[in-house]
């Protein structure tokens, strides 16, 4: 730039960052480009925009206030001890319209700031008036990762977000933490989706953005999940594939079924006991079954004896 940017700004060092912001906003409505096709103004427009960008940046500004410009863009040695300076060189990405969009909002925002008789509008940094004006934020999506205990009896989880809000003063703006509370409802399925409307960074003219969490459910040591129905592998041996036999299975909340088998086990059966799945979310006294699958394991070796003593058997 090779310039002061508090003269470019037209404020003195004393400026406050509510002068900074009001000087750029007034500026850089009067020189944009689409107010005027003239070059001088185009590059008056990017120089205030750079000095916007390091003036409203704390660490850049304490670097630019104790070494300059030099120091700002070569970059200072570490061991000087500048409270909140940067060590490395700073450069401007020279878009000056980026600048611009990000402080008024919107991808085309300049449009809005002029009545149909071609007077300018009076735009407070409260958020713009006029036509198209403030656009929300894209919504922030993070996954909510949940055992499926929790997804079978419902519980509350807290969540601790850090968040950008808008200070009194309508201008500055800080970063402050906000406890969510979710309350998992009994029986949601993987996927759910918990919107928690415009708790996303704030800003003079912007609509923050919706944080919506998604349930992820965890893998489970002994039960896997289909809709409602929950699945659960037993493991027996041949023997007990071929004869009557009981198995104990724990349920998620803590209760031990004694369930009987009185079929032959062969590799397409399955034990299905109503009522002992998932709860439906709709209606929790409502569940789904449970469906138990058998892993036979069959031995590896047999004497001629034995296969002598099986064929009998399967002959009888």
């Amino acid at each position: 730039m090779g310039g002061d940017y508090y003269v470019s700004l037209e404020i003195n060092r004393n400026a406050t960052d509510a002068d900074i912001k009001k000087a750029y906003r007034r500026l850089a409505l009067k020189y944009h480009p689409d107010k005027s096709s003239d070059s001088e103004a185009y590059e008056k427009f990017s120089e205030i925009a750079e000095a916007y960008h390091v003036l409203s940046d704390p660490r850049k500004k304490a670097t630019y206030d104790k070494f300059g410009e030099e120091g700002l863009k070569r970059g200072i040695p570490s061991d000087l001890g500048v409270n909140g300076a940067w060590t490395e060189g700073y450069t401007f990405h020279g878009n000056p319209e980026k600048i611009f969009r990000s402080f008024f909002g919107g991808d085309n925002p300049f449009g809005d700031f002029y009545a149909e008789d071609g007077s300018d509008i009076d735009v407070g940094f409260g958020g713009l008036c006029g036509r198209g004006m403030r656009k929300q934020d894209a919504p922030i999506e993070r996954d909510l990762h949940l055992a499926l205990e929790d997804l079978f009896h419902g519980c509350t989880k807290k969540m601790k977000i850090s968040r950008r809000v808008m200070n009194e003063d309508g201008y500055t703006s800080s970063i402050k933490d906000k406890i969510l509370s979710i309350n998992i409802k009994p029986g949601w399925r993987q996927g759910t989706r918990i919107i928690f409307e415009k708790e996303g960074d704030q800003g003079p003219n912007c609509i923050p953005a919706d944080i919506i969490f998604v349930v992820q459910q965890k893998n489970h040591p002994r039960f896997s999940r289909q809709e409602h129905n929950l699945i659960y592998t037993y493991d027996i041996d041949l023997e007990k594939a071929l004869t009557s036999f009981s198995m104990e299975i724990e349920t998620l909340d803590g209760r031990l079924l004694n369930i009987p088998v009185n079929d032959i086990v062969h590799s397409n059966y399955t034990k299905v006991v109503p009522g002992e799945g998932m709860p439906q979310s709709a209606d929790p006294s409502c569940r789904g079954d449970l469906i138990v699958k058998f892993h036979v394991k069959f031995p590896e070796k047999l004497s001629l004896k034995g296969k002598r003593l099986i064929k009998q058997a399967l002959t009888l």
